[in-house]
């Protein structure tokens, strides 16, 4: 529900601020005040199309915000947008600049068809733009399926959830049987390069393993004559003449040295210990070079087969990746891809098969749709008859034909609005055979009919009494009042007769001075709302006679 709407520079108006309620609210004022100004400012709160001439003359930009009231599933929806909600309430922005528009929630500023979306779902415009919808099949179809209540939006989930199914599965079907050639040709790659891999059989790290191996081959003299200076260093060589003596020996010797002397010194023993701990580590690495030394021999055979092996892995790592491993990375998914690809036949036997199951059910589905649709039609068409009799039409027929389509998202029906205003007329599409005023009144029935299949919704009518007045002007009015008892209802007129059975006067006055006209809203009551009313009869609002004439008008309306 809108419990508040700000205007601030859109047309006439300059600043205005309304605090609206539940029930009927109608908005009066002379032509060119600013009632339109109203709707139009709820419609770019819920999407609308911003031009810059709407901004008012010498502003830079035009603000409109309306805060609502929402029921927990609109507000965890509004929140999942980042908005701020204050006590159930969220505000909702549009500013217009020359340039730019923009739509906030909450503070959360949203793409425009987010916003519109959600906001969307809270009101519903009855303008000339919403004639032009109503006017539509798909719109038509829309008000049929609301119509039909519960029954027929539960069989619509299942149908639906089917259709995605379908169209998915279709998709896949049409690129396995339409890209055969390139199916084809992508299995032979796959299988050419499996092959070579398979051929040569590369093994995790291998390409570094033999690099390593190469490496110490190649360096094998190089190799040998380190290791033995380092082990003639540690252990001493028969061919050393030097005399310069080896690790081993020396420290041995400072251990003795040390160990002759500690009975003097205690302080000497630990060291002595720590040069006999060397010793032994010296000896350790001593043992390890001559191992080493021994094992160490060239082999130029084994060289020359690592070469070519090598070259084996180096020939899978230029075509399949940059290591051995990223080979064989690449092999094992182009492997289960080739098995995708290999069974495509079978899967596309498989998915037509499962269209085909998925065709059945929905053709039964529809059916189904299309039976409670045509209940819902006649009955609909039935109540919308009986208040356009109330509204002076007694002769109107509104008949809602279904015609067969292929399969859609919303079933095998198109639904076709026909209206005949008079017996001798063939009955025509409601958007081209209905005057202003009629469409007008058939919304109205519309809605009443419809009210008691939805509640809490915000309706606002834009000139829904065009063309009538009289005791047709006090019926419409009449059902406005019954629509507001489940829905908030916001009415443009400048007939009194239906301005009596609003629960909220706003009037709309404009002021000039010469140069800019700048309108200014007010809520009316007790005898001002009195004199408004005997005003818009076209009397004066002072004379006793208009006053009296407005207070019989508001009496009956409100018995």
């Amino acid at each position: 529900m809108l419990t508040e709407l700000r205007i601030a520079d859109l047309g006439v108006i300059g600043e205005a601020s309304i605090e609206l309620g539940p029930g009927f609210t109608v908005v009066t004022g002379e032509t060119g005040a600013g009632k339109t100004m109203i709707v139009s400012g709820l419609a770019l709160l819920a999407g609308a199309k911003a031009a810059p001439s709407l901004v008012r003359t010498g502003a830079q930009r035009a603000l409109i915000e309306g805060r609502w009231l929402l029921n927990d599933t609109d507000a965890e929806a509004v929140a999942e947008l980042g908005a701020e909600i204050d006590d159930g309430e969220v505000l909702v922005s549009r500013h217009l600049a020359a340039s730019r528009s923009r739509l906030s929630l909450g503070g959360a500023q949203v793409p425009l068809g987010v916003g519109a979306e959600l906001v969307g779902e809270w009101i519903t415009i009855h303008g000339q733009s919403e004639q032009l919808r109503l006017g539509s099949a798909e719109r038509q179809l829309q008000v049929l399926d609301r119509f039909a209540g519960d029954a027929l939006a539960a069989e619509l989930v299942d149908y639906r959830t089917d259709f995605v199914d379908r169209k998915r599965l279709l998709a896949e079907l049409h690129e396995l049987t339409t890209e055969s050639h390139e199916r084809a040709r992508e299995l032979d790659l796959l299988r050419f390069g499996l092959a070579e891999i398979a051929t040569v059989d590369p093994q995790p790290g291998e390409d570094i393993a033999l690099a390593i191996e190469a490496n110490r081959l190649q360096a094998v003299d190089d190799l040998r004559q380190a290791v033995a200076i380092a082990a003639a260093a540690l252990a001493g060589d028969d061919d050393d003449f030097t005399g310069a003596g080896d690790a081993l020996t020396l420290t041995a010797a400072a251990r003795k040295a040390l160990e002759a002397v500690t009975d003097r010194d205690p302080e000497l023993a630990p060291i002595a210990d720590e040069l006999a701990g060397a010793s032994a580590a010296l000896a350790d690495v001593a043992s390890s070079l001559s191992s080493y030394l021994a094992g160490l021999d060239a082999d130029p055979l084994r060289l020359e087969w690592i070469a070519g092996r090598r070259a084996e892995l180096a020939h899978l790592t230029r075509k399949y990746g940059a290591s051995v491993d990223e080979v064989l990375t690449w092999a094992e998914q182009s492997a289960r891809r080739a098995t995708l690809l290999d069974s495509g036949d079978a899967r596309v036997e498989q998915l037509q098969s499962q269209v085909a199951e998925l065709d059945e059910r929905l053709a039964a589905s529809a059916g189904r749709i299309r039976t409670l649709r045509e209940a819902a039609a006649t009955e609909l068409a039935s109540r919308v008859a009986a208040e356009l009799r109330a509204l002076a039409m007694p002769k109107a027929r509104l008949i809602f034909e279904l015609k067969p389509v292929e399969l859609g998202p919303n079933g095998t029906d198109q639904a076709n609005l026909l209206f005949s205003a008079n017996p001798g007329s063939v009955p025509g599409p409601l958007g081209k055979v209905a005057s202003g005023g009629e469409l007008s009144r058939v919304r109205l029935a519309l809605e009443v009919v419809l009210a008691g299949e939805t509640t809490g919704e915000t309706f606002v009518f834009d000139e829904v009494d065009a063309g009538v007045g009289g005791a047709v002007a006090l019926e419409i009015g009449r059902r406005l009042a019954r629509l507001s008892k489940t829905s908030q209802v916001i009415v443009v007129t400048h007939l009194a007769q239906v301005a009596a059975f609003a629960d909220r006067h706003v009037q709309v006055s404009k002021a000039d001075d010469g140069s800019v006209t700048t309108s200014g809203v007010r809520i009316v009551d007790g005898e001002d709302r009195l004199a408004v009313l005997a005003q818009m009869m076209g009397g004066l609002d002072s004379s006793e006679s208009a006053l009296a004439h407005a207070r019989e008008l508001w009496a009956s309306a409100r018995s």
